[in-house]
């Protein structure tokens, strides 16, 4: 009786110190709420302040949440950022200069996206090579495309169409841009966790030769998830192009650092150990809301660097960490 009592409370303390787990990140989000809003109530808890932090990061999510998919089967994709850039100068330079209505530009700007994770995916799959090193030369490429086509130059003027369905039209008083990210969010959760592609890719990621015995096609997954990335850092490119009606040659090197400190951050919460979508969208809200509470107090812009790469190291961190508990954790059962 005694026995069975003990391995009751042992059980009751494992499904407390998971639960804490899960929600520990949606806990500190809230308490740095808490905390700025006691510190600058006036400023800081307002509705504006808050429609802002939530319509104001639907690229940054976006982005966080393309990534999610090639690391989900342990590659890396660092030409996001550069893909993001170019599918918003393609934009602007097919819409404005050439007068290319904006259904067509970005129909371009998003198969240019595809194109680049086809090429990412050859590189790596047919030729075996690494995906950091394919994917930093690929941006890096890229980027000079950028520089080339837009002359170095800022081009602004874009549809307002675009400019209405992404920033200008709202629901709840939210741009509707953070409602296209929360959209794509459930897609890729409901992919993740019941769908036969979302189980594949989480093996392939565990482990690629078993993955191989058991009649997975391994590079195809691979290859996919490449592609896939592509995809969503060029739809990305089309919330910034339609955020800020203009394209900038050196716009979305800003936001790969973030999205990859969204990413890990997001790997310690909801399902620990293990790269998912609503541990991100999370993850980005919370830094946002850090990173606004900080300037609202008067902070200086350079926090911005210090609060991502900062939040980079301690995400990393962290989630090897879960992951070594985890491990314990199955060698104790076993």
């Amino acid at each position: 009786m005694e026995q069975s009592q003990n391995i009751s409370k042992v059980n009751q303390t494992g499904r407390l110190e998971n639960v804490m787990e899960r929600y520990a990140l949606v806990g500190a989000w809230l308490l740095v709420i808490v905390i700025f809003g006691i510190l600058s109530p006036d400023n800081f808890l307002t509705t504006a302040n808050f429609s802002t932090i939530l319509g104001s990061q639907a690229v940054l999510v976006v982005l966080a949440l393309g990534l999610l998919i090639p690391m989900t089967t342990g590659d890396f994709d660092l030409s996001v950022g550069s893909v993001l850039t170019l599918s918003t100068m393609i934009i602007a330079v097919l819409n404005v200069q050439h007068h290319v209505p904006i259904g067509w530009a970005i129909f371009v700007a998003v198969a240019a996206g595809i194109l680049v994770g086809l090429i990412n995916g050859a590189f790596v799959i047919l030729f075996n090579i690494d995906p950091f090193i394919v994917t930093l030369g690929t941006g890096t490429i890229v980027n000079g495309i950028i520089l080339w086509v837009s002359k170095s130059m800022t081009i602004s003027g874009i549809s307002d169409s675009l400019i209405n369905f992404v920033v200008v039209k709202r629901f709840l008083g939210i741009p509707l841009e953070f409602y296209y990210g929360l959209a794509l969010c459930v897609i890729l959760w409901y992919v993740f966790e019941f769908t036969s592609v979302g189980r594949r890719l989480l093996f392939v990621g565990r482990n690629r030769n078993v993955s191989r015995l058991s009649g997975i096609r391994v590079n195809r997954i691979r290859w996919m998830s490449l592609v896939a990335s592509g995809f969503i850092s060029a739809v990305a490119g089309v919330l910034y192009a339609g955020t800020t009606g203009a394209a900038d040659p050196t716009s979305g090197l800003s936001y790969l650092l973030p999205a990859f400190a969204a990413a890990f951050l997001g790997a310690t919460s909801i399902v620990p150990g293990r790269f998912n979508p609503w541990g991100s969208f999370i993850a980005v809200y919370f830094l946002v809301t850090g990173i606004t509470g900080l300037t609202i107090l008067g902070i200086q812009t350079f926090v911005q660097n210090l609060f991502y790469g900062g939040a980079l190291v301690l995400a990393v961190t962290f989630s090897q960490l879960v992951k070594r508990r985890q491990e314990q954790r199955a060698k104790a059962k076993a």
